[in-house]
């Protein structure tokens, strides 16, 4: 049986029929590039692409993400209301982290895009979006998470941050499975970002990394500001409470928590 028939069978033991097309490929540059080229000439919502090894995988900004065998590379195409777009990064990582706790694995997410087991890497998100005159026309979820990567083969600083499942479960899960489980429960935190987008957030945050109330400092686009993080709104975006007062809602960005002598440094 080929890869993508085997998870097509344990994707619909969970969901019921999967119409949309799923394909596995063996190695791509990016499953997110690709993918994007089928959106462009009119894919279908859900379209999905995985690939066993990525040449040119990348993260936020651009960075390089490693892609090695034993990872799940996959990219899924949606095509949300506006006014949802900005939660669908958390319904993703909503999905990870429940597909991680099927396999033993207790993980957090850290605003925007990662997902941790504590404080070391296990997966990462990055969507990408096109609009047109009447709004937004689709969006790309791609997910790159360590199943049963061989960490040891990975360059710094990769090495030095991430785990997997296999590390943190003690076991080698199939890849298909947990690819099943994160589509899985991608459909049902879509389904709810359109019916009830505030239980997307209250997920979220019930799975957020306990660094509300410390200082961190945030850099979205080419400015930098330290604050201590209040919440997410009700739009996905991050709340920071500014060091000179005041509040502030940041819609994308980076976002690096500050030890005390840090901030002491920062303010001389």
């Amino acid at each position: 049986m080929d890869p993508a028939t085997g998870l097509r069978r344990t994707l619909e033991s969970r969901v019921g029929p999967w119409a949309a097309p799923l394909e596995w490929r063996q190695t791509v540059v990016s499953t997110n590039d690709l993918l994007k080229e089928r959106a462009r000439s009119g894919a279908v919502e859900w379209t999905t692409l995985l690939a066993e090894t990525q040449t040119g995988g990348r993260g936020r900004e651009g960075r390089a993400w490693a892609s090695p065998l034993g990872g799940l590379y996959l990219s899924v195409l949606l095509r949300p209301r506006d006014e949802s777009v900005g939660l669908v990064p958390l319904a993703a990582g909503v999905a990870v982290v429940e597909a991680a706790g099927e396999q033993g694995v207790r993980a957090e997410l850290k605003w925007p895009n990662d997902v941790l087991v504590m404080g070391r890497k296990l997966a990462g998100i990055l969507t990408e979006a096109a609009s047109g005159s009447l709004g937004v026309e689709w969006v790309v979820v791609g997910i790159g998470m360590n199943v049963a990567v061989d960490l040891t083969a990975l360059a710094a600083p990769a090495a030095d941050v991430a785990t997997s499942l296999h590390l943190e479960a003690g076991t080698t899960p199939q890849v298909r499975d947990v690819a099943a489980a994160v589509l899985a429960r991608l459909s049902v935190w879509y389904d709810a970002l359109h019916r009830r987008p505030e239980s997307v957030v209250d997920a979220w945050r019930g799975h957020a990394s306990r660094w509300w109330g410390m200082l961190v400092q945030v850099k979205t686009g080419d400015e930098v500001f330290r604050g201590r993080l209040h919440d997410i709104d009700e739009s996905g975006a991050l709340i920071v409470d500014l060091e000179e007062g005041g509040f502030r809602s940041v819609l994308s960005g980076e976002v690096t928590r500050l030890r005390p002598l840090e901030s002491e440094l920062g303010r001389s």
